[in-house]
């Protein structure tokens, strides 16, 4: 991965700019604007049991205590807000592994939009829950999310409805990239920050929105080792395709698209490293969260607080952790507390 130390502003702001097709840092402060009625902005806390592990201050940005349980709201809400008026009418489709999904049958029915979500086999039953719940349909089809897109393509080419997709459009990774500015308000000292990867969104958009104005801060993707999508796509210096793996951190499965338009670019540009996270990495992740930081966090928000305790990160200043998502499923959330060693690739 490249080390990013540009000597000032308007190199970065040059990079982002070319490296994101026109996604800029004023993009997302548009963005912060329009969903602001539609998000809430979440608390930044101090770990003191894991500053004194990394003997550095650590933060944790609570993400998922966001209205939906994950940061996918925010991007969807900013998609959502800027259809017009004959695209509402056709209604809106997805792909997700389940927090996009919730996120955006969230805000298409506040929009009151027809919302549908196509998932895989491999997406667990609570989240499936968890998106009927906000009122859209879901289909379930195939066992990836490449086969879920096949049915959202064909709706898309039947029924004219306009796909939303999970993280590579431009619309998302603004949305997403509001989680940026908000920890350059919160965090300005910041040196390093821990974030999910996956499609790359997420990072994707606080990259953008953090290097504009402060291109010396680390920004870590963390993954599971498990069908690390993106990971392999960089080593390979292409997108390619990589199988999607049962795994802990279940919100960070499938791939990036081998037709990706912006958010592989941004990730092999604007991410200094990644880091990886093993199946009982992830399990003292989820562990730790509830028993020192009092919160409930899926394996996919847990992944940057593994890496820490793992060791697999330092930094020599503060460090701020994301914890994206809560919608894991509370007997699984038991069984891991409790100690239990959770094999999920065996029961999936």
């Amino acid at each position: 991965m490249s080390q990013l130390l540009w000597p000032n502003v308007r190199e970065a702001e040059s990079l982002i700019l070319n490296t994101s097709q026109s996604i800029t840092a004023q993009h997302i402060s548009d963005a912060r604007e329009r969903i602001a009625a539609a998000i809430r902005p979440t608390p930044l806390v101090a770990s003191p049991n894991l500053s004194e592990a990394l003997a550095v201050p650590v933060w944790l940005k609570l993400e998922h205590l966001q209205t939906t349980g994950s940061f996918k709201l925010r991007g969807a809400s900013n998609a959502v807000l800027q259809l017009s008026d004959a695209q509402k009418a056709r209604g809106v489709v997805g792909v997700s592994t389940g927090n996009h999904g919730r996120g955006l049958a969230y805000a298409a029915r506040e929009a009151g939009v027809r919302c549908i979500i196509c998932m895989s086999r491999l997406v667990p039953q609570n989240k499936v829950d968890g998106i009927k719940a906000q009122g859209a349909e879901v289909r379930i089809v195939g066992e990836s999310q490449d086969d879920a897109q096949v049915e959202v393509d064909r709706l898309v080419g039947d029924n004219g409805m306009t796909m939303l997709p999970p993280f590579d459009h431009p619309d998302i990774i603004a949305g997403q990239g509001t989680l940026g500015l908000e920890l350059l308000d919160q965090a300005p000292d910041m040196h390093t920050v821990l974030v999910q990867l996956s499609g790359g969104g997420l990072i994707s958009g606080i990259a953008a929105a953090i290097k504009a104005s402060r291109p010396n801060v680390r920004i870590i993707g963390v993954s599971m080792e498990r069908g690390a999508a993106m990971d392999q796509c960089i080593k390979a210096g292409k997108p390619i395709h990589v199988e999607e793996m049962s795994t802990l951190a279940d919100s960070l499965g499938g791939g990036i698209g081998l037709d990706n338009r912006y958010t592989f670019a941004m990730v092999r540009d604007l991410v200094d490293d990644i880091v990886l996270v093993s199946e009982a990495e992830i399990a003292r992740g989820i562990r730790h969260c509830y028993w020192h930081e009092r919160q409930i966090v899926e394996g996919s928000g847990a992944v940057g607080v593994a890496a820490l305790l793992a060791g697999k990160v330092r930094a020599a200043g503060p460090v701020v952790a994301l914890t994206s998502g809560g919608n894991i499923d509370m007997g699984l959330h038991h069984r891991i507390i409790s100690g239990e060693d959770v094999d999920i690739t065996k029961e999936n």
